[in-house]
């Protein structure tokens, strides 16, 4: 009779019905209605509270952007600080969304609840071991620490009788930091089936990347190359195939590729990984370094020096603000030496983009002029003039629609953003060019700042 008369009201009911509704929802086993509904009637403690219960359950079945929706919502009213599960939620998804600042951002609020308040109206078991989850992917304090907050997680959910593959999975890898393949590699199993019985695709899948890691390291490439498919056909089933855990996958199968000599396969594999390379940050320092050390690797043995470098400058800048991460750390430097040894060519080109060029070059497709999109990104202004003729440089190109038909080429981009096909044509005109005509054509003959390119009646 409740949901009836809301229908009839729609759609101005009045908060207290709408309150209502979320109560009667919530003890009748519709939790999401009962989220939604305690939205709209903008009752903060209690969406707190559903989004802590259900916020893991859906991001593991991919909706992410309903995870991301509420806890923007809950954030813009102040909601997440006093709910230390959501906290942590917040924390997690920031980690895997390529969000750094955010993770550690929502990490502090996550000590502050345990240390100083250690209160709250959540579960503080399950926000507890959460925490200890969190702490232990965000790595701040070395692979020791990293350790020790994987067993106090593993410990944590076993006294609430939880069985959560993620705790297994960061066993895992802590040990494997730590020099102890074997216990590394026992823990991994169990993370992932356990992820068999709990429907957590996104542990599996990366329990089976650092498994294809283990494999590699023993020299079993059959086992390298299984471990690698699964862990891809894992994130497909699931419609994840844009995860954080991808770019290590196909650091892998180029890894394997290369080793049966099919370099075209390893070619199309670095693509994809460079693609999605701006997901691995410092909020996730262990894969990220694992991941470019093993396409930087990719990129040597097809003769790509610069392509190799810059991933290792991203290495040594990650490991700039995490220092300690075991056995990566001296894999790096052994790396890094090795590398110093090549010569390559003198310009670089698609394959040395940065990661911070590679989060510039989606916004080339859309129609926002620079000023636009460096306000969209928080770039400085002369960020906003000098990573356009960096990205031009390296696509050998000399204009922005160029730079959105080559990417698009090489498959660092998607399908067509709307630029009509005679604009297509011309970009494949002239390609070359010289950095003073770069910077007429960005940013205008005679203007001192990024001009407004999509008004300023060119190409671009």
């Amino acid at each position: 009779m409740l949901l009836a008369e809301l229908r009839r009201r729609e759609p101005e009911p009045s908060p207290v019905l709408r309150r209502r509704a979320a109560g009667w929802c919530a003890r009748n086993g519709l939790p999401e209605e009962a989220l939604e509904y305690s939205i709209a009637a903008g009752d903060v403690d209690m969406a707190a509270a559903l989004v802590g219960k259900l916020g893991v359950p859906a991001y593991r079945q991919g909706r992410v952007d309903a995870v991301l929706r509420w806890l923007g919502w809950l954030e813009d009213r102040g909601g997440i600080e006093g709910h230390p599960m959501v906290a942590v939620l917040a924390g997690i998804v920031s980690t895997t969304a390529g969000r750094a600042a955010e993770a550690e951002q929502w990490a502090g609020v996550v000590d502050h609840w345990q240390y100083e308040e250690a209160s709250g109206p959540d579960d503080p078991a399950a926000a507890g071991a959460w925490a200890a989850v969190l702490r232990a992917v965000l790595c701040q304090h070395g692979v020791k620490q990293m350790r020790a907050d994987a067993d106090e997680a593993a410990r944590r959910f076993a006294a609430q009788s939880v069985r959560e593959p993620v705790a297994a999975l960061m066993q895992g890898v802590a040990r494997i930091l730590s020099g102890d393949l074997d216990g590394g590699d026992a823990c991994l199993r169990d993370a992932a089936s356990v992820t068999d019985e709990t429907g957590a695709p996104d542990v599996a899948a990366v329990a089976l990347c650092e498994r294809s890691l283990v494999a590699m390291a023993r020299g079993e490439w059959g086992k390298t190359q299984a471990f690698a498919q699964r862990a891809r056909t894992v994130l497909r089933q699931a419609g994840r195939q844009d995860h954080y855990a991808t770019p290590l996958v196909c650091a892998v199968q180029a890894r394997t590729a290369l080793h049966r000599g099919d370099v075209s396969a390893a070619r199309q594999e670095l693509v994809t990984a460079q693609r999605l390379r701006p997901l691995l940050t410092y909020a996730l320092p262990h894969f990220a370094v694992q991941a470019r050390i093993e396409l930087a690797r990719a990129h040597l043995a097809l003769s790509d020096p610069e392509g190799a470098r810059t991933l290792m400058r991203e290495v040594d800048e990650l490991l700039r603000r995490r220092p300690d991460l075991g056995n990566l750390t001296d894999e790096a430097a052994a790396f890094r030496t090795r590398l110093s040894a090549e010569h390559g060519p003198g310009v670089p080109g698609a394959s040395a983009l940065t990661t911070a060029e590679l989060r510039l070059l989606p916004m080339l497709a859309g129609h926002l002029s620079f000023p636009q999109i460096a306000a969209e990104l928080f770039l400085s202004r002369h960020t906003v003039k000098s990573e356009p003729l960096s990205i031009y440089r390296k696509l050998r190109v000399c204009s922005r629609a160029q730079a959105v038909v080559r990417a698009r080429e090489l498959g660092l981009l998607p399908g067509d953003d709307g630029l009509s096909s005679h604009r297509g044509d011309k970009a494949h005109q002239g390609m070359r060019c010289n950095d003073a005509q770069r910077r007429v054509e960005v940013y205008g003959p005679d203007s001192g700042v990024p001009g407004d390119v999509a008004q300023a009646g060119d190409d671009r």
